[in-house]
């Protein structure tokens, strides 16, 4: 038994010297590298944004009754002051005839006072009559005057309200479906108050919301956004529109403005841009990804995420030196650009750095190195 434990162990340790006799015979493992590059690699980020009409402006009834008329074709195209509902005109024509007869009365009193104080008045310069009688007639035509004018107002209100019954578009653009069908009391809540809405949507706006950190970043590159978005000589900034099939809207946006505080519970800060929309394309109340492009005329040090590793919070890349051994060398990441990492320190640019085996790598480690260009594959740009 013992013997053939003895030639057992015999046969291991041939074996294993016999492997690494070939290990040392096949030499340095050969592994990618690439070069870490320097680029001008603009700040994009994406944002989940909502669209609204350039106008969304709803169509309110200002007086209740049953709803006549709807003299238009949901989500068709409207002008300004065309006619689109009716309310049932009734109780309002008779409202304006009741303050006609009372603007009728109150003019038959005036005329009446009117010709009162005229005879009193010689009568009174000849002392035929008190000076009281004279103060009484001025005080009965002057509370007539009063009077008819205030019918006067009566009715002009009255009119206005009947008008109101007649409810018409606020401005061009396209109306939406309705609130309310023919027949409905309408005017009262909880019945329809807003019976509409009409958007203008030949521009758009689109808001989103950006975290305090992008927020910052943004605005330590902004000089001045006092008339539009003017950025310092070597800043131009883009936002773009993505559709939910994932497809680029055609026409970029701009910039309107930035709302004036973050807020404490979200951390994030709003923004609103415009769209031009000429073939109607976009519709409020959609969801759309915004993508802001801050292109710089600054280089900046590029390195694959497949380089990257992470060992207990720290980021770190293995260089290889002169000598082909790889070095750990720990890095700062300022943002990610598709799949590359925009370095802000560790890395200087066109230093080589270990593109395959990084589970297996360690520093000291000699390799053969086999120097390759990578290639992006999420199609952002550089320079």
């Amino acid at each position: 038994m013992e013997k053939q434990l003895c030639i057992a162990l015999l046969l291991f340790l041939m074996a294993c010297s016999k492997g690494n006799k070939q290990q040392a015979q096949m030499g340095p493992q050969v592994l990618k590298v690439v070069e870490v590059e320097k680029s001008n690699v603009p700040l994009v980020n994406e944002h989940v944004g909502q669209v609204y009409g350039f106008f969304d402006i709803p169509v309110r009834t200002r007086v209740e009754g049953f709803l006549e008329e709807l003299e238009f074709k949901e989500g068709s195209r409207v002008k300004k002051g065309q006619h689109l509902y009716t309310v049932d005109p009734q109780v309002y024509q008779q409202k304006v005839l009741a303050q006609k007869s009372l603007v009728a009365a109150s003019e038959v009193e005036v005329i009446n006072a009117e010709n009162n104080l005229k005879r009193i008045k010689p009568l009174a310069e000849i002392n035929a009559v008190s000076q009281r009688e004279l103060d009484e007639s001025e005080a009965y035509y002057q509370g007539a005057l009063d009077k008819y004018k205030a019918a006067q107002a009566e009715l002009r209100m009255a009119e206005i309200e009947l008008g109101y019954t007649r409810i018409t578009s606020p401005i061009d653009g396209i109306i939406g479906k309705s609130e309310a069908k023919i027949g409905e009391f309408v005017g009262r809540s909880p019945n329809p108050v807003i019976l509409n809405t009409v958007s203008k949507i030949d521009s758009v706006h689109v808001r989103f919301f950006i975290s305090e950190n992008d927020y910052l970043l943004l605005a330590r590159a902004v000089n001045d956004m006092q008339s539009g978005l003017i950025l310092r000589d070597g800043y131009d900034l883009i936002f773009n529109l993505i559709f939910s099939d994932q497809t680029i809207y055609e026409l970029p946006g701009s910039f309107d403005f930035i709302d004036r505080s973050i807020n404490p519970e979200t951390g994030a800060v709003l923004i609103q841009t415009t769209f031009p929309n000429p073939k109607l394309l976009i519709r409020p109340g959609q969801f759309a990804k915004i993508r802001t492009t801050l292109k710089r005329n600054a280089a900046s040090i590029l390195v694959p995420k497949r380089c990257v590793s992470e060992l207990q919070g720290e980021l770190f890349v293995y260089l290889l030196n002169d000598q082909n051994t790889l070095e750990r060398k720990i890095i700062t990441v300022d943002f990610s650009y598709g799949d590359q990492y925009v370095v802000s320190s560790g890395l200087l640019g066109g230093e080589k750095v270990l593109l395959e085996g990084l589970k297996t790598a360690r520093s000291g480690m000699t390799i053969e190195p086999e120097l390759v260009k990578f290639e992006s594959k999420s199609g952002f740009e550089t320079e």
